[in-house]
């Protein structure tokens, strides 16, 4: 019995804790955590009836990585003064790192807690015992960190020798024994996941990025293989990240590789965060070409990846979209080297404009250049033109071509699934067949499983029906219609239905970039085009006056001139609404964009004193100086003997009070005053004639 125990100690509970590192120790090191819970008999042995075991922290690591939440329950129980003593196999279980370890000694000191491991027991109170707590802290951390360094070494080691295979991706399998060092990746005997392999980077070569490889796969309804952590294999609805990780992994280029991924940890919040980023391969622990067989040449493998790279808009030209600008991506500044930005204007935002604002963006510099998209991409589309034209009848019929190897992949992978469905329903029978017919609690599960078997089967033989059908519709083209089809390429390029995407990377696959640049002085965009093999091209296209396509006509700006000698903005903005007017991008008129135009083209407001001094008049107003009808007035107008105006067809009169002094229009007043002179009244002795009701 040692004498550091006394008796406040045990008058208060005594911790035991118990704790292994990770999972697998928690599986196969019984002996080890049978012999912490055997500290319990210990502390009864030293005088405490009652011993708290906290044990919840089984499977975590003590270096300080992961929150423990065992452990800071027992610091809390600890300081709040209600624990004569903490106990644990070893010193080593509490920590291994000097945060946690330091934490726990200094709270024990303050409280008067004793620390208790299987051969002694230690009084943080005096000086002694805290030196020696203080060393074995160490000393658990060095160790730690010691085996810890000739772990990482010797995998890395082993790396660089292409020994290491941790985990085989799906489409491989891992052969070998680790203790023999004949470890080695070796594709999976399954055809189907060696063809749905293939298909994947076949497809992404063909379609030239990542996403569309991913709709195209859904829209085909085919599926990708994937292995769960038991390594079974199971077939999934493919995701981007699934693909991704397939179309960017150089192990299916028959590659060694290590190393690929840091990690790293830090404080976020007051507590312990764990990043990653992937490191280039310059620095990869191993990259070891031709370690094993591969889905695709190492070559192919890496103009992959160059080409997934350029879709990022930040480093490359960006994948081909669905945006109406040709050019997006391939356009850089003159001036600043910069990439230029596309934008959409107009009604429908389908006006691109091509703008180089990124140093005003960032950095708050003077804008360098910006131009409509609309004849540039038509420029460069005729240049285009130019160089297809020779090769027009080659491209379609390979088009032609790809078409039909597309349709055959779709069936083949078809094939591939009823293959694999007619087997999953032939072993669903066998197993059916196998069981005891009156045992029907397994028969009856057996049953439905069967008949899921055989639904699947029938569900992948009507789509290979449906696609043999739309095969077989697709007539077989001969070489003179490729011909007439190539000597009228230029209206199938503009046509509406054409795919955009497409068209870009076709422009992609002739031009390296262009440098783009204004001549002021000229009104003129200066282009130079860099095609693919190393020629140059200087294109210069006229400036289009800046505001022409979407100005408002004419005809409308004079119709407000008029109007607004008799009527305020508003009344304005509803006559013009209501002829069915618009603005030049298609809205409707409103007070404030009346006001806008008013100012923009320097027409003066309403005001009813200027009206009264310049003796502007409506129909009414006319007419009643006048003495005669509207009627009377209108017609005068339109027979050209009184001067007006009518600028909207349903809209008002804007009369001059000086062409009511005319002579013509004194003569009209006079006419009109005679013919009410005898006005056609009934006359009372006029006669009827009656009709007999016989």
């Amino acid at each position: 019995m040692s004498d550091k125990i006394q008796s406040q100690h045990r008058e208060r509970k005594a911790i035991l804790y118990v704790r292994q590192s990770s999972s697998f120790q928690v599986q196969h090191n019984e002996e080890s955590r049978k012999l912490q819970y055997a500290m319990q008999q210990r502390l009864h042995n030293l005088g405490w009836e009652q011993v708290d075991v906290i044990d919840e922290d089984l499977g975590r690591s003590a270096a300080g990585g992961v929150v423990r939440s065992g452990f800071e329950r027992m610091v809390a129980d600890v300081c709040l003064g209600k624990v004569g003593a903490v106990a644990a196999r070893e010193v080593s279980r509490f920590a291994r790192n000097s945060r946690d370890w330091q934490k726990l000694v200094e709270v024990c000191r303050v409280v008067d807690t004793l620390l208790i491991d299987q051969e002694t027991v230690y009084a943080p109170r005096q000086s002694n015992d805290r030196l020696l707590l203080g060393l074995k802290g160490s000393l658990n951390e060095y160790e730690l960190d010691l085996l810890r360094q000739r772990s990482v070494e010797a995998r890395y080691e082993k790396a660089k020798r292409g020994e290491l295979i941790v985990a085989a991706p799906v489409g491989y399998l891992k052969t070998g024994t680790s203790r023999a060092g004949d470890l080695r990746l070796e594709k999976d005997p399954n055809a189907r996941v060696r063809e749905a392999i293939e298909l994947a980077f076949s497809k992404c070569f063909e379609l030239g990025s990542v996403r569309q490889t991913l709709m195209w796969w859904i829209e085909e309804g085919l599926q990708l293989p994937v292995r769960n952590d038991q390594g079974e294999l199971s077939w999934k609805r493919p995701t981007y990240a699934m693909l991704y990780q397939i179309v960017t992994n150089p192990v299916y280029a028959g590659a060694y590789v290590y190393g690929r991924t840091e990690h790293k940890t830090h404080y976020q919040g007051g507590e312990l965060a764990r990043t990653s980023r992937r490191k280039s391969p310059d620095e990869w622990i191993a990259l070891i070409p031709d370690h094993h067989e591969g889905y695709v040449a190492w070559d192919d493998f890496e103009r992959l990846q160059e080409m997934i790279t350029s879709n990022n808009l930040h480093q490359g030209k960006g994948a081909a979209r669905k945006g109406s600008a040709l050019l997006g991506g391939l356009l850089h500044c003159r001036r600043c080297a910069r990439k230029l930005v596309v934008s959409y204007t107009g009604t429908n935002h389908d006006a691109p404009r091509y703008c180089c604002h990124r140093g005003y963006l960032d950095n708050g510099e003077a804008k360098c250049i910006s131009f409509g998209g609309v004849p540039i991409d038509r420029a460069v589309t005729e240049q285009i033109f130019r160089v297809l034209a020779p090769a027009a009848i080659e491209a379609a019929v390979l088009a032609h071509q790809q078409q039909s190897e597309q349709r055959d992949e779709v069936l083949r992978a078809l094939e591939r699934d009823l293959e694999s469905a007619r087997y999953e329903a032939a072993r669903a029978q066998r197993q059916f067949d196998a069981a005891d017919p009156e045992n029907r609690l397994v028969t009856a599960e057996l049953e439905r499983r069967w008949n899921l078997a055989l639904e699947r089967v029938a569900e992948v033989e009507s789509r290979i029906s449906r696609h043999q059908q739309q095969s077989v519709s697709d007539e077989e083209v001969q070489a003179d219609e490729f011909a007439r089809l190539a000597e009228d390429v230029e209206s199938v390029w503009s046509d509406p239905a054409a795919d955009i995407r497409l068209k870009k990377r076709i422009v992609r696959s002739l031009i390296e970039d262009i440098i783009a640049d204004l001549d002021r002085e000229a009104s003129e965009v200066v282009l130079t085009i860099h095609w693919v093999g190393g020629v140059h091209t200087e294109l210069r296209v006229p400036r289009r006056r800046r505001g022409t396509a979407t100005a408002t006509p004419d005809s409308t700006v004079e119709a407000i001139r008029v109007l607004a000698r008799i009527c305020t903005d508003d009344v304005i903005a509803g006559f013009l609404n209501r002829n069915g007017l618009v603005t030049g991008r298609g809205n409707r008129w409103t007070r404030e964009r009346i006001t806008s135009m008013r100012q923009y083209h320097k027409i003066a407001c309403y005001d009813r004193q200027t009206q009264q001094d310049e003796g502007w008049l409506n129909l009414t107003e006319a007419a009643k100086i006048l003495g005669v009808s509207n009627r009377t007035l209108r017609l005068a107008i339109e027979r050209g003997d009184i001067e007006g105006q009518h600028p909207l067809p349903d809209g008002p009169w804007v009369i001059n009070r000086r062409q009511l002094e005319t002579p013509r229009a004194k003569s009209v007043a006079r006419q009109a005053k005679q013919r009410q002179g005898n006005p056609a009244v009934p006359n009372p002795n006029q006669k009827t004639l009656g009709f007999s009701s016989k």
